[in-house]
């Protein structure tokens, strides 16, 4: 590892997990980068932040992807970065998901699903992210909605919690997740309620979160702080998860 503080991370109020620290796998068709445990890459240290349990960075080539498998007892957000992402499930859903969309599936009790690239010539990116529900069980259940460049750009918009609020997705967790892009120079604020803790997933650009510098790819927990200021250092993307 070359940053040891991550190794320490109760050490710290924030704590930065470098890109280049993360898991990694080279499918061929797929390059995919693990901030958490995943697959076949392990870390006792990072099996997830509270009930954010995994961010994998995927990028998918032309006509490529990930065929039907089985997901239960997880909430399951995709959000596209470059390109288009084709999504078909046992619930009957067929959708494509592109930049400036966020999908939700709710895997409850099973599903099956396929995620593809649908362009013939264009690699793809996208997170995917999953979030522990806090019961068991639940009804199978999917989402998709616009969140325009328009209504991130300089501002933390709400894309997901517990009630879809702000016009976003539904999670069966106390969690929220805020989306953003930000230009050199921009600041934004979010203030953490006591005893809850942030990771903010910089989706590309880069940032500063008080003293940290980060850049795309790098993950930061923020956890004991009442608020977090995170200022554009470059033209930058980025997703705050508010974790109970």
């Amino acid at each position: 590892m070359g940053n040891t503080a991550v190794a320490r991370l109760e050490d710290t109020m924030i704590r930065i997990r470098r890109a280049d620290e993360r898991g990694f796998a080279d499918h061929g068709w797929l390059q995919t980068w693990h901030t958490f445990s995943f697959a076949n890459y392990y870390d006792p240290r990072f099996m997830g932040f509270r009930s954010l349990r995994v961010i994998n960075d995927d990028r998918v080539a032309a006509g490529m992807g990930f065929p039907t498998h089985p997901h239960r007892d997880m909430e399951i957000v995709s959000y596209v970065v470059d390109g288009a992402l084709e999504h078909r499930d046992s619930m009957g859903n067929g959708s494509v998901i592109r930049p400036g969309e966020i999908q939700k599936m709710s895997a409850g009790t099973g599903v099956t699903h396929s995620e593809f690239n649908p362009s013939p010539s264009d690699p793809m990116r996208f997170l995917q992210i999953w979030i522990e529900p806090s019961q068991a069980g639940l009804r199978p259940a999917y989402e998709q909605v616009s969140v325009p460049g328009s209504e991130r750009r300089g501002y933390l918009k709400r894309v997901a919690d517990p009630t879809g609020s702000d016009g976003g997705v539904t999670l069966h967790q106390d969690a929220a997740i805020y989306a953003s892009l930000l230009e050199p120079g921009d600041a934004v604020t979010h203030e953490l309620a006591p005893g809850r803790g942030a990771w903010i997933q910089l989706v590309g650009g880069r940032v500063a979160i008080g003293d940290v510098e980060a850049e795309e790819g790098d993950g930061v927990a923020v956890e004991e702080e009442s608020t977090i200021e995170i200022q554009g250092r470059e033209d930058a993307e980025l997703l705050l998860f508010d974790l109970n």
